[in-house]
């Protein structure tokens, strides 16, 4: 049998969700209370309502699970990772007894342990990156078994692959020529967050996430990008520079960051 590589949960650890996993200053300022600007993004496009049934995939420390309750939501997170899911206990724990039920257990994505259309909403933010392409094809198709017909999966990855592979290799250039080159690694998924080069397995463009989407049964609504906010003091020339390769076709789908989607069964 031919061996199909997976991430060992041993390399998802606290320090990684307190230091290096998307919104962990929000987390350690309001142990969850306050979403980074990424994840407050991807979690308003779901559109959350009372009496809602909740998937959060991948829950990490649990943030988005607790906002869902608070909403009025039943919201339920799974994660394969022993930490995630303990640090995700802790952060729901004081919504017991408020609005929606919580739930969070220790669970791996490809088997989803719930019923066939059960889930209004599926959410999987800052996963789909550290799962294989075979992992992430054979989670879709469980997320569609597990949704309500109409049901939305909403997904958030980072960063968007195309990027790194074609717009990041001028922009190093264009640092090192600046005098900055040392912040500006060869390897751009150590840009930042070391720890992704052990991490990010399968990072996607908009195309590749929406081809992915379908391949598993979805009907992609829509697919975009965006990116952080840059808040740069630059002369001019710069300034219309980026203007231009972040908000215009065809530069914007490669030095955009961000990459959303929002799928239907």
């Amino acid at each position: 049998m031919t061996h199909r590589p997976s991430l060992p949960p041993s390399l998802y650890t606290e320090e990684y969700f307190r230091t290096a996993c998307e919104g962990f200053d929000e987390f350690n300022e309001t142990q969850g209370q306050r979403l980074s600007r990424r994840l407050a993004a991807a979690f308003a496009v779901a559109g959350v309502t009372p009496g809602m049934k909740v998937l959060d995939v991948g829950c990490g420390r649990g943030e988005i699970v607790r906002h869902c309750a608070r909403l009025g939501a039943d919201a339920f997170g799974i994660d394969y990772a022993p930490v995630a899911v303990s640090m995700s206990q802790k952060a729901v724990a004081g919504e017991e007894g408020r609005l929606g039920k919580t739930g969070v257990a220790q669970a791996d994505a490809k088997t989803l342990p719930f019923p066939d259309g059960y889930f209004d909403r599926v959410l999987m933010f800052d996963v789909v990156e550290h799962l294989y392409p075979w992992e992430l094809h054979t989670a879709m198709l469980d997320v569609g078994r597990v949704m309500k017909p109409g049901g939305l999966f909403v997904v958030h990855t980072a960063p968007n692959v195309w990027y790194d592979r074609f717009a990041y290799p001028f922009v190093r250039l264009f640092r090192i020529l600046g005098g900055q080159g040392g912040n500006y690694p060869s390897n751009p998924r150590a840009l930042n967050v070391a720890v992704n080069v052990e991490v990010h397995v399968n990072e996607q463009s908009g195309y590749s996430l929406w081809h992915a989407l379908r391949a598993a049964g979805f009907r992609p609504k829509k697919v975009w990008l965006a990116s952080p906010p840059q808040n740069r003091t630059e002369n001019r020339l710069l300034a219309a520079a980026r203007l231009v390769l972040f908000t215009w076709p065809p530069f914007r789908w490669f030095f955009e960051r961000e990459v959303f989607a929002v799928a239907q069964k």
